[in-house]
Order: structure tokens, then sequence, then C-alpha cells
């Protein structure tokens, strides 16, 4: 008995992993990423930002709403007037790595991030939220960042498609960042082509 029961939890938790599945956003459709610094680019050249080289991956037509700087609150202000503004078939949310570096309380920043999301579901927008490292300095120094936990918890209770361990990889090499907290070029390409393969994954693209 007990190892029937055994057999039907890990059968759940397959079903769970491969049930978000999604309809592909046709190229050339308008895609909207909400996010901060690491959206923007900062540590590497105009165009050099992994919006912009998913924008090259995917033919989509990507609004970088990337600012430097902002927290999950900011992002949950700002984005009203972004869904007016460019009524987005997809929204990418890369928030909260300002969150943690303030100490802003966790039950605050899910509270905006899933406001965020919901604000998305409303307009019938499908989400993709971006998981961000847990800050963690002897991780970092040994490079072996891993995702805050909030990220998954969010993904599991709203039923958001979850970009995992992208950030987390990138930054805990040190050939691919320009200071501790920002990727550099290669590192971008890198963030780029991990993303993609995670946004087929979830049936976001074919490409």
């Amino acid at each position: 008995m007990k190892k029937w029961i055994i057999l039907l939890v890990i059968f759940l938790s397959a079903c769970d992993q491969d049930a978000i599945k999604n309809t592909p956003i046709a190229q050339g459709a308008t895609v909207l990423v909400l996010g901060d610094s690491l959206s923007f680019g900062t540590g590497a050249k105009e165009g050099e930002d992994y919006p912009t080289l998913l924008a090259n991956n995917t033919g989509w037509q990507i609004i970088n709403a990337g600012v430097p700087g902002d927290t999950s609150a900011g992002g949950l202000q700002r984005l009203p007037d972004l869904l007016t503004e460019h009524q987005p078939k997809l929204l990418i949310v890369e928030l909260g790595g300002n969150d943690l570096l303030r100490q802003v309380p966790k039950n605050q920043t899910i509270s905006n991030l899933k406001a965020i999301l919901a604000q998305a579901k409303a307009q019938n927008i499908p989400s993709v939220l971006v998981a961000i490292p847990e800050i963690n300095a002897l991780r970092a120094a040994i490079g072996q960042l891993s995702d805050h936990p909030l990220y998954e918890e969010i993904a599991k209770e709203t039923g958001t498609a979850l970009i995992a361990n992208v950030f987390s990889e990138v930054l805990s090499d040190n050939d691919l960042k320009s200071d501790q907290i920002h990727a550099n070029a290669k590192g971008y390409a890198e963030i780029s082509k991990k993303m993609s393969e995670q946004l087929k994954h979830f049936g976001f693209t074919n490409k």
C-alpha cells in the first residue's frame, strides 16, 4: 500500500510540473517585460540586454520596461499604464531583487508580485515570473547562488509559469558578471538563451 502511495505522489508531482502549457505567442506580438536593472541591462551596452536578445530569439516585439532600482511596489504602480499603452500578449515579471537588497518584508513582496500577476490575469494576459537569487554572501562568494523560495511559492499558488535557476546560474559565474548583482554582455546572452529554452518548454514559443 505504501508503495502505491509513493508512486501516486511521484505521478502527481510530475503532472504538476508539466501542467502549465500555453498557446504559443505569435511572432510580431507585443510582449512586456516588467523589471528592474537586470531587465534594463545594467552592466552591458545598449542592445545587449536580455529583452532585446530575447526579441531576436523569439520574433516578438518586446517592450523593455526595466527600471534600475525598481521594487515590486514600483512595478505594481507602473503596470496599469503599461498594460493600457502596450496591450501585451504576454507579461514577463522580473522583480523583487531590490526588495531583497532593501530587506523589504517577504510578505509585502509576495503580495505585490501576486497583485501584478492578478492584474494581468484580469485582462486575460498570460504571465511568466522570473526567479531572482536569494541574498547569500557565502553562496555568492563560492558561486553557488540559488533562487529565493518565494518565487516558487508564488508560482505554485497562482499557477504561473516560473523561469527558474537562470539568474542564479549566471550570477554564480564571475565570467558572466559585470559586478556582484548584474550580468555582463556575455551573461545577458546566456540569460536570453536559457529563458528562450524555458519559454519553449512552457509552450509560449516554438522557436
